[in-house]
This record gives structure tokens, sequence and C-alpha cells, in this order.
């Protein structure tokens, strides 16, 4: 099989495509002929040497969902898996023509979804699906706020809470996201100047009363005024920290809010936590996806041998939705 590896911690230009053996789906494992490879903030991560591979994962080849057919099982898993067209979140290898990932973590492709579009939903929806949902019960009626909407999981956090009933707010600083985001459903668009300056726009949106839930996908710079927009009971997930890590909570409008504050990943959870999402995700969001309530967003599509290209435009900061790269 092809494989896109990292050579070495650096920028793009060290990632290269060279040729690996297949391997070999062990006990409880299917492997996938990858057909789509969906490109992620934590490959840049992992390729400038800031965010490994969990063990158990290729180290160097970066990558964390994909999309598929299995062409092969191992021991203890039902033969009739081979040739179902399957998608899922990995913890390392999606950038490759095979990969091998534990049955039951992968997640079924609906018919009418083309395995390219497939590969931008596992990372962005089931993240999203995750955070809003089954962590910070997100519910009909609600108000959510999402962060960096033109996002992958900004996109189709958008989507869900529409599905749902709940009401949506997405802030981004770029003016021609909002609107894109608006097509897909978003409620109110808030352009985000500054760091602080969107929490006034918000708090008139919602006429004073703020925000059930925030999915924050930017982190620091954000937390004072994420902190002003919470409605009592308020609930408030860190999915992203691409504004930086660190800063100053207020302990007291946290209590007097009675709120919530919880950070959450999926890549390094165990297998066990990763099948749960996976079959909660195949029993709710699969079917949105079958009919067409919700689809995921691909920006754009790259060959494997312009991987490095894929990176240089994410990093760029100027995506809207996902980028694939697509195995021919």
């Amino acid at each position: 099989m092809r494989a896109i590896v990292i050579e070495r911690p650096g920028g793009p230009e060290v990632l290269r495509l060279v040729e690996r053996p297949d391997p070999a789906a062990a006990a409880g494992e299917v492997r996938v002929r990858v057909h789509g490879s969906g490109v992620n903030r934590a490959d840049l991560l992992q390729r400038m040497g800031r965010y490994p591979a969990p063990p158990g994962w290729p180290p160097d080849v970066p990558g964390l969902e994909y999309a598929g057919v299995v062409d092969a099982v191992g021991d203890r898993v039902d033969p009739g898996w081979v040739g179902r067209r399957v998608m899922g979140i990995v913890g390392g290898g999606g950038y490759a023509e095979a990969l091998v990932t534990p049955a039951s973590t992968v997640v079924p492709v609906p018919d009418g979804l083309s395995l390219v579009d497939a590969a931008a939903v596992p990372e962005a929806f089931m993240t999203a699906y995750d955070a809003a949902v089954l962590q910070m019960d997100l519910s009909a009626g609600e108000t959510l706020l999402v962060h960096a909407v033109g996002s992958g999981v900004g996109t189709a956090a958008v989507q869900i809470a529409r599905a749902l009933g709940a009401r949506t707010i997405g802030t981004s600083r770029t003016p021609e996201k909002l609107r894109r985001a608006e097509a897909l459903g978003l409620e109110h668009a808030v352009h985000a100047r500054d760091a602080s300056g969107w929490a006034e726009r918000v708090r008139d949106v919602t006429e004073g009363r703020g925000v059930d839930v925030i999915l924050d996908l930017v982190g620091g710079p954000y937390l004072e005024g994420n902190q002003a927009v919470l409605a009592p009971g308020g609930r408030h997930v860190v999915v992203g920290v691409t504004g930086g890590r660190t800063a100053t909570i207020d302990l007291r409008a946290l209590m007097a809010r009675r709120a919530t504050l919880r950070g959450t990943v999926l890549r390094a959870r165990p297998t066990a936590e990763k099948a749960a999402l996976a079959e909660a995700f195949a029993r709710t969001v699969v079917p949105w996806l079958a009919d067409g309530r919700v689809r995921p967003v691909v920006e754009r599509t790259f060959a494997p041998e312009e991987a490095a290209r894929a990176h240089r435009l994410m990093e760029a900061n100027r995506t809207f939705g996902k980028l694939v790269i697509v195995w021919p």
C-alpha cells in the first residue's frame, strides 16, 4: 500500500508518499481499503512533533479519520463485514491506502453518501455529536453557541443542532465563512473581530439570557466572553484551543451561573468508549446523513501526492468545512 509519512518533525515539506506493507487485521479488527482520508488540525500538530499518536497506532503516519471498504477481517469478526462501506476515527494511520481498526469502532456509510464525502464525516460529526449532545445534553429549544463555526466540527455542530430542534449562534473572524454557515442553517452569525466584542452581540441575540451550550473550538482568548454569555445552568465544552490554551477563569462567575466547564478529546479514548460513541452515532446521526438532514462539507480534495498542499491550505485558515485526501 501507499502511505503518507512524517519523515521528521517540521513543516508540510516533511510529508512523503512511500510504499508500506499492507497491515494485517488482528483478532477483533477489520482491515479497510481506504478511499478518503480527512485532514485535521491534529495532523498538523503531529507533523510538527507536538501531538504524537497514542500507543498502538502508527507513529509516523498521520490521519484520524477515514472512509473505505472492508477487505479483510481478523479472528472473532464476522466474515460478513467484508465488502461493507465504513467510516470511522482512528488514533493514527489514516493517511494510507489501508488501515486496521477495531471492528467495534467502525460506522456504516449510508447509501447515497460517497466514500469521499464520508471521509469528511467522522472527526467533525462524531466530535460535535459527542461533545454537544452526549456530554452537554443539548436538546430541542435550547441555544447552542459554536465558535469557529466555519471549521469542520463547527459546520457539523450547526447541522446537528438544527436536526435536534436547537437554535444556533456561530462566530467566525471571516464574514464569508459566516455567510456559508448560514446556508447550512446557522440562525445568528456573529463576526468575531476581536477576542471579546462578540460577547455583547451574543447577549443581544439572546435578549440577555445567554446560551445553554457553548461548543468552543478557540480556547483561551474567548474564555472571559464565554463566561459572560452562559445562561444559568449553561454548559461549556472545550473541543479545540486554536486561539490559545491558557486563560484566567472567574470561579465566582462559574458558581453564580451554576455552570459546567468541560474539556474533551476523542483520539486518546479507550476502545470501549470509542465503540460506544460509534454505536450511538450510527443509531442517531447516520439516519440523518441518509435522509439529507445533515451533510458533510468538503471544501477541497487532494491526491496523496498533494498532502503538503492540503496542510498548507489548512494552516492558512482559509478553509470552510473539510479537506480530504482521495486514494484512487
